[in-house]
């Protein structure tokens, strides 16, 4: 059976191109024999449960361990009924045993226990007749809510210092966040954990990372291996830069070039392949993506990306808590500056926010296209103003991502007259205090001359009691030409102070030069 791109549930070496699971926790075999209790947390779909069964199984057939993978997802429905949350987990644990481990290495019979004990009890009495250490892995512990997880976790807790002989010898708690004090997970409220944390008794927290170029380029390799399609250099480099090697996203880019765009085996993927298989995953909008969308409405996540998306600087409170819950997410890069976490999640989360702005705009984006199939980024630009003259103050102010709104406004607009035959690449980060936009359209002209027009714009915002920003942000756009290797650029200020002059008689358009002598289209809104 031929091998395939995984984008749905756990991989299979058999079935899926993957990259050896075992490899992806180095550290976890020598905490297993330390008999540690740890943490391993990573996004949605980034291969945690295909790396903890692998684990599992290899620790048990090297006949040391008796070990166990099982789910604690059922157990959500349990919520406050923290006996019912313990009765789903252990019959979890009698299935995946039943179908994973040998007969002498089985649960035996639960014993009757007192309420709030349950988990223990049980866990005590396998560790006793069990006639090897058990190792545990709680994968999605933290879909258990409320009083059901602080019980699990103190249960845990309580029969810690008996390992190994009377309780498991180590504990994996796995899920999305780090589970360092489970406040969230338990309804919000901090003073719901009183003052210590359930579980104390953890040496360390393991973040499942993302593929490295190196490991992008193997993945890749097995289907070149198998069927002889090869990727370009370039087009390897590619995959990388654009899901940052984010392991559902490097999966899907793959298949959607070998088997939805269907390119034949014989031809080589190449950097288009893979830029037309990137837009289509946006367009679609795929479980995953829809997910990560979802998110975009919990005030927690809204606090840090609307100071990104505005290259604004980040709130000094409650600033730690919330970077590590939209790093847990997955939405921004694991490690600072703060940014999101790469380009294909910054286009979804740009057009989700300014989705409607583009169901709002009536331009017909075939009027913007001139005889010779090129770009008329100037008539966009002046219908653009108008429309703004129109509309812009009360779109700004909704409240929703106010921090952002106009950027996110004009990026709206712009999607809806590119739509779909050109591409926007956006490029913003915390502290920047810009966004710079570059517009690609290829074109093929009637003669048939095929040709890249290419546009470079960055959004700036004057807000109360700053300077205007009109010198830096022709230096900084100055910068931004120099790297895309343009001559002339665009420079839209949005003058958001209270104090600033009527909307129509401050949007205008007129050009400047920049201090690195290029012609610069100046649009103040």
């Amino acid at each position: 059976m031929a091998r395939r791109f995984n984008t749905a549930g756990p991989c299979d070496p058999v079935r899926h191109y993957m990259i050896p699971a075992l490899s992806r926790l180095p550290e976890a075999p020598g905490l297993v024999a330390q008999e540690a209790f740890f943490v391993v947390h990573a996004p949605r779909q980034t291969g945690k449960t295909t790396a903890l069964r692998a684990l599992a199984h290899e620790l048990t057939a090297r006949g040391q361990y008796a070990a166990l993978h099982f789910s604690c997802e059922t157990a959500e429905a349990a919520g406050d009924d923290y006996d019912a949350a313990a009765r789903d987990i252990l019959f979890q644990i009698r299935v995946r045993a039943e179908d994973n481990l040998p007969v002498e290495l089985r649960p035996p019979a639960w014993p009757a226990a007192p309420q709030g004990s349950q988990l223990s009890a049980a866990l005590r009495a396998w560790a006793q007749a069990c006639p090897r250490p058990l190792v545990l892995f709680f994968d999605e512990i933290d879909a258990i809510r409320g009083q059901g997880l602080i019980s699990v976790l103190r249960q845990l807790r309580a029969g810690f210092p008996d390992r190994p002989r009377d309780f498991p010898a180590s504990v994996v708690l796995c899920g999305l966040r780090d589970v360092r004090e489970y406040k969230a997970l338990a309804g919000g409220d901090p003073s719901r954990l009183g003052t210590a944390s359930p579980f104390n008794v953890k040496v360390k927290s393991l973040r499942l990372g993302d593929f490295s170029p190196d490991e992008v380029t193997e993945l890749y390799g097995q289907h070149t291996a198998e069927t002889g399609q090869e990727f370009t250099p370039a087009a390897l480099a590619r995959a990388y830069e654009l899901t940052g090697g984010q392991p559902w996203l490097v999966n899907a880019l793959a298949r959607e070039v070998v088997e939805e765009i269907a390119v034949p085996t014989s031809e080589v993927i190449t950097v288009r392949l893979l830029d037309e298989a990137k837009e289509r995953l946006i367009l679609a909008r795929a479980t995953h993506l829809d997910s990560l969308a979802s998110k975009l409405v919990e005030p927690r996540v809204q606090r840090i990306l609307s100071p990104v998306l505005a290259g604004g600087s980040l709130p000094l409170e409650p600033y730690d808590d919330d970077v590590a819950y939209a790093r847990d997410l997955g939405l921004i890069a694991s490690s600072p500056p703060v940014r999101i976490a790469n380009p294909i999640y910054r286009e979804v989360i740009a057009r989700v926010l300014s989705s409607s702005i583009q169901e709002s705009v009536a331009a017909n984006p075939r009027s913007f296209i001139r005889p010779d199939n090129s770009f008329d980024f100037p008539k966009v630009l002046a219908e653009f103003a108008d429309w703004w003259m129109e509309n812009g103050e009360f779109l700004t102010r909704r409240g929703y991502y106010d921090e952002a709104a106009p950027q996110l406004i004009f990026m709206g607009y712009l999607q809806r007259v590119v739509n779909g035959g050109g591409h926007v690449e956006r490029e913003f980060a915390v502290g920047s205090g810009r966004i710079d936009l570059h517009v690609r359209w290829p074109y093929t002209t009637p003669a048939g001359e095929q040709h890249e027009q290419r546009e470079a714009v960055e959004l700036k915002v004057w807000r109360q009691g700053r300077g205007n920003p009109l010198k830096a942000g022709l230096t900084q756009l100055d910068l931004y030409l120099d790297r895309l290797h343009l001559s002339t650029g665009t420079l839209m200020i949005f003058d958001q102070r209270p104090t600033a002059p009527p909307i129509d008689e401050r949007t205008t358009i007129t050009t400047t030069t920049s201090p690195a002598g290029h012609p610069i289209t100046l649009v103040n809104c």
